[in-house]
């Protein structure tokens, strides 16, 4: 299965707020050994109020358009990929449009979810219409504020999430351009589904509900139930994939993974072999669904993925889901 899909531009925000292990261990009250220990981030960032899940995802679109050379007005269609939302209603997408100055423009702009895969869901979904020809220019945007809905007595999670937004510009393949991509793959695992959680703010636990509990809006996870079954389920996901993927990368020049944790980059090199992985868990953290954009984002601009390289881009989600995307820049 090859699609004539290319990746036309990237951009990236970070906040510019930076927090570093010795910041949070004084907030903490721990050591920031213990940080590091529990999370293998060095430093995250933290979005000031100023900062929100829309302007920051507007700010990356706006480098991946013009990396791109396409202006905002000639897009097609714009994806908001990301899996916490500023708000209930309205959709993040739209908010997005409005920071871009396209608010009267009449761009279909809506979301695709799947919480750290959402922007490999989003990549499917935004080439399954540059085949049909229904798009042509596709903005994808996943920004991300976890530090929202942190617990800041479990170091773990305050640790190891970062605040950032990526973004992408998909167009159909220049004519002559080895630029496609050649395989696409999801599995979930749903014995998996509340290992990784943020049980309110829906309709079971809604904020308004008597039983509802501040605490229920906190993210939670379980990290090493969530590693066993990732590495119990990988080879079978992985091979729906990309063909041999279980037993190592082949011709694929470079790994672009979700930053989930220490020990879960310890699982993708287990997989993949460390020298290949693009790795940004230590200065970003796990940016949730920003994490495999941003990651692409560092390949592309220092060098590691060059224009006519394979690549995969690779992760694992709430749900619990594995999803993967072998292409050449």
């Amino acid at each position: 299965m090859d699609l004539n899909t290319h990746i036309a531009g990237v951009g990236r925000y970070l906040p510019k707020r930076v927090i570093d292990n010795e910041t949070l261990a004084a907030e903490l009250g721990v050591t920031p050994q213990a940080i590091f220990e529990r999370s293998g981030v060095i430093s995250r960032h933290r979005a000031d109020p100023e900062e929100t899940s829309s302007m920051m995802a507007a700010r990356a679109a706006e480098e991946a358009l013009a990396d791109a050379g396409i202006e905002a007005k000639d897009l097609d269609l714009i994806l908001n990929a990301s899996g916490l939302p500023e708000q209930a209603i309205p959709d993040m997408a739209p908010l997005i449009q409005r920071h871009l100055g396209l608010s009267a423009s009449g761009i279909p702009s809506f979301s695709i979810h799947s919480t750290c895969l959402s922007f490999l869901s989003a990549v499917e979904v935004a080439s399954a219409f540059i085949q049909l020809g229904r798009f042509k220019r596709v903005l994808i945007c996943s920004s991300e504020i976890p530090s929202a809905g942190l617990n800041r007595a479990e170091i773990k999670t305050a640790g190891l999430l970062g605040d950032a937004a990526a973004a992408v510009v998909l167009t159909p393949s220049p004519e002559g351009s080895a630029s496609r991509i050649h395989s696409i793959g999801f599995s979930t695992y749903s014995e998996g589904a509340y290992l990784t959680q943020v049980p309110g703010g829906g309709t079971r636990l809604h904020p308004m509900k008597p039983e509802a509990k501040p605490e229920d809006g906190y993210f939670q996870m379980q990290g090493y139930a969530v590693l066993q079954m990732a590495l119990r389920y990988g080879p079978e996901a992985f091979e729906r994939i990309w063909p041999g993927l279980s037993r190592g990368l082949g011709d694929i020049e470079v790994a672009i993974t979700h930053q989930p944790s220490a020990a879960g980059m310890e699982g993708f090199a287990h997989f993949f072999g460390r020298e290949r992985l693009v790795v940004t868990l230590p200065k970003l953290g796990n940016c949730v669904a920003a994490s495999i954009p941003a990651t692409l984002y560092e390949a592309v601009s220092t060098g590691r993925l060059k224009r006519g390289q394979r690549a995969l881009m690779v992760g694992t989600g709430a749900g619990l889901s594995i999803g993967g995307i072998v292409f050449t820049y």
